[in-house]
C-alpha cells in the first residue's frame, strides 16, 4: 500500500509566514519528500542481528509478558501483542481493548517497514450536534465521559492483524499472559490506584464501571490482589476466534447493548465493519539517520518530519542552550500551525503531505525564523490549553533477530470514557474528543482543529501518537511516549538526544519542553532550564509555563558496533520496566 499525498495551496497566512524575512536562497536538497537518501536506506544489514532482545514498557508485568512470549519462540510482533494485551489489564487508565493503537514495525529479514493503524473510528450514527452545548461551546461531558464519547475500538483488530501477518505464534499463545494475569489477579500500582480515585465520581455514574474499579465502593487497596475475570473472558474469545471474537458474536452483542442502554449510538454493523489497516510509514533522512514514523491519521509523524526538515538547516550542536531551544521551539510552532489546518483521516481528507514533507517547504519556513526573537503565534485566536495528560502508553521492542516494534496505545484521557461496557470488562475510550467537534475550539489537550478533522461516520480521529524507529549507520532506537499533544515534541526531543549520541537511560531521563502554536507559551518541566537560559528566553519574548507531569517515555536502543541492546523506562514512573533478555 502506498501513502496517497495531495498538494493544495497553503493558506495565505502560512505563505506570508514562510516568506517573512527571506534573506537568502533556499537550501538545495537531493531527496524527494517522504523518501530517504540511498545511503540511509541501507543502514541496517539484513544479516545483522543482536542475538538477544529488549523491551521497555510502562509496567513490569507487561514487559515480562513480552519476554515470556519471546522465550516461547515468538518474535517482536508476537511480543507486541502480549505487551499490549497485558497493559489492557494492568494499565487500563492508559490503554486497552476498548481503545486503539498505532505501531511502526520493522521486519529484519527484508527491511520491510509498515505502519499499523488500529485507530478508533466514529460510529455511523455520529452527530456532531450531540457534542455542542446550546451556546455553541463544546459539551466536554459528552465528549469525554460515557458511551457517546467512545469511538469503535481498534486495538483488538490491530492485535489480530499483527499476529497473523507478522507473528510466529498463534494468537492464543501471545494472549495467554494477559489472560492469566486478568484471571489470577495482580497488585495495582500506585498510579492506577490514584487514577481510579481521581475518576471516582465519573466511574460511579455507571454500574459496571463502579463494580469493576470501585470494589466495596472504593479503589483497590494497596497490596490487594485485583482480578478481572470479565476481561479475561473477552480476551479468551479474541484468542479463540480472532476478529469474530470481538467484533461479532457474543462480545459484540454485549458491547452494543451496553452502549445503547446508556445512551450511546453504536450498532452491530459498526463493529462488524471495523478494519485495522496497514499504511506506508513516513520516512525521512536527518543528519544521516533514517526516521521511520507515523503517517496520518497520526499528526505526529508529519509534525516531527516538518520540524526536523526545518532544523536540518541549523547546526544545533554549536549553539548554547537558549538558542538551541529557540530554534526548536520556532520549528515546533510552525509544524503545529500546519497540524491544526491540514491533517485528518487520509481515507476522508486530501492533505498536502507532499508540501508539508518537502524540504523546500521547510526552507521557506526556516527563513522566517528570527535569530534572537520569538515569532508571535498571532494567526489563530488564542485558546486555553488543557493539561497535556500522560494517559496513553508506549512500548518499544527489539528481538534477537533485529525485528522492531514501536507501539503507542491509548484510550485517550484518564480511564478513557470511564464507561465499562456491561460484563465484557472492556473500558471504552473517549476518542471522540480528538475530533474537531467544534471547529476552531480546542479539545481537552488545547489542540485546535478544522473541517479536516470533523467527525463523520467511519472516520478516524486525528491522533498525536508518534511511534518511531530511528536507524543510523551504527545505532538504532525504538522510541515513543504518551502525553497528548506533547507526544510529538517529547518524541522529537528523544530523537535529537539519540542522534546526539545519548543512551536510552539518558534519553528517557531528560527534562522536556513543548510548544504547540496556541497558546503561545513554552510548557516546561520544572528544572529544565537554569536561571541564565530562562532569562535569555524571556529576553527573546518567550513566555515559559511550568507543567507537570511529563513522561512515560520507553526506549530501546541497539548499538550495532558492540551489538549491545539497552532498554529504559521513564524514571518519573517507577512501575515501568526496560529489560534486556
Amino acid at each position: 500500500m502506498t501513502l496517497s499525498v495531495h498538494w493544495r495551496m497553503p493558506s495565505l497566512s502560512m505563505l506570508a509566514l514562510s516568506l517573512l524575512l527571506a534573506g537568502g536562497p533556499a537550501l538545495a536538497r537531493d531527496v524527494a519528500p517522504g523518501t530517504t537518501r540511498p545511503a540511509a536506506a541501507q543502514l541496517v544489514s539484513a544479516h545483522q542481528r543482536p542475538g538477544h532482545a529488549a523491551i521497555a514498557s510502562a509496567n513490569f508485568l507487561a514487559t515480562d509478558a513480552g519476554l515470556e512470549v519471546l522465550a516461547k519462540g515468538g518474535n517482536a510482533f508476537d511480543a507486541a501483542v502480549a505487551v499490549a494485551a497485558t497493559l489492557s489489564v494492568v494499565e487500563p487508565e492508559s490503554s486497552g481493548l476498548g481503545g486503539g493503537f498505532m505501531a511502526v514495525l520493522h521486519r529484519a529479514k527484508d527491511g520491510h517497514d509498515v505502519f499499523i493503524d488500529a485507530r478508533e473510528v466514529a460510529p455511523a450514527a455520529v452527530d456532531s450536534k450531540a457534542y455542542v452545548n446550546p451556546d455553541g461551546s463544546p459539551d466536554r461531558d459528552a465528549a469525554l465521559n460515557g458511551p457517546l464519547s467512545a469511538g469503535i475500538p481498534g486495538e483488538p483488530a490491530g492485535l489480530v492483524l499483527i499476529a497473523r501477518r507478522y507473528g510466529r505464534l498463534p494468537l492464543k499463545q501471545s494472549l495467554a499472559p494477559a489472560i492469566r494475569i486478568a484471571r489470577d489477579g495482580f497488585r495495582p500500582d500506585a498510579r492506577l490506584r490514584a487514577d481510579i480515585a481521581d475518576q471516582r465520581k465519573e466511574l460511579q455514574r455507571w454500574p459496571a464501571s463502579a463494580a469493576k474499579y470501585l470494589p466495596n465502593g472504593a479503589p483497590p487497596a494497596e497490596g490487594a490482589i485485583w482480578r478481572d475475570p470479565q476481561q479475561a473472558r473477552t480476551l479468551e474469545l479474541l484468542a479463540a476466534h480472532g476478529d469474530d471474537g470481538f467484533y461479532r458474536g457474543d462480545t459484540a452483542k454485549k458491547l452494543v447493548a451496553a452502549v445503547r442502554a446508556a445512551g450511546g449510538n453504536w450498532s452491530m454493523a459498526d463493529l462488524a465493519g471495523y478494519r485495522a489497516k496497514e499504511r506506508t510509514p513516513i520516512s525521512i533522512d536527518y543528519r544521516g539517520y533514517r526516521i521511520v514514523t507515523a503517517p496520518p491519521p497520526s499528526s505526529g509523524g508529519v509534525a516531527i518530519a516538518e520540524i526536523l526538515n526545518i532544523l536540518s538547516g541549523f547546526d544545533l550542536g554549536k549553539l548554547d542552550q537558549a538558542h538551541r531551544v529557540h530554534l526548536i521551539v520556532e520549528a515546533m510552532r510552525r509544524a503545529f500551525r500546519d497540524h491544526n489546518d491540514y491533517l485528518g483521516d487520509p481515507d476522508f481528507v486530501k492533505m498536502p503531505l507532499d508540501m508539508l514533507l518537502s524540504p523546500y517547504y521547510a526552507d521557506g519556513l526556516r527563513q522566517s525564523i528570527l535569530a534572537d526573537k520569538a515569532t508571535p503565534s498571532s494567526m489563530l485566536p488564542a485558546a486555553a490549553a488543557g493539561e497535556p495528560g500522560m494517559h496513553t502508553t508506549h512500548f518499544s521492542i527489539i528481538d534477537a533477530d533485529g525485528n522492531m516494534a514501536a507501539v503507542t496505545s491509548t484510550v485517550n484521557y484518564i480511564m478513557g470514557s470511564n464507561f465499562v461496557a456491561g460484563d465484557t470488562g472492556v473500558l471504552l475510550n473517549d476518542e471522540m474528543d480528538d475530533f474537531a467537534l467544534v471547529p476552531g475550539k480546542p479539545n481537552v489537550y488545547g489542540l485546535l482543529g478544522s473541517a479536516a478533522n470533523a467527525p463523520k461516520p467511519g472516520k478516524r480521529m486525528l491522533s498525536s501518537m508518534s511511534p518511531t524507529i530511528v536507524i543510523g549507520a551504527s545505532r538504532t532506537a525504538v522510541i515513543g511516549s504518551p502525553g497528548g499533544s506533547t507526544i510529538i515534541t517529547q518524541v522529537l526531543e528523544g530523537i535529537l538526544h539519540f542522534i546526539d549520541g545519548q543512551s536510552a537511560q539518558q534519553i528517557v531521563a531528560h527534562k522536556r519542553f513543548h510548544h504547540q502554536y496556541m497558546p503561545d507559551v513554552i510548557d516546561v518541566e520544572p528544572g529544565t532550564f537554569g536561571p541564565a537560559t530562562t532569562a535569555e528566553l524571556a529576553g527573546m519574548v518567550y513566555t515559559l509555563k511550568q507543567r507537570d507531569p511529563w513522561g512515560f517515555m520507553n526506549v530501546v536502543t541497539w548499538d550495532r558496533r558492540t551489538n549491545r541492546l539497552d532498554a529504559a523506562s521513564d524514571p518519573r514512573h517507577p512501575s515501568g520496566l526496560g529489560k534486556v533478555q
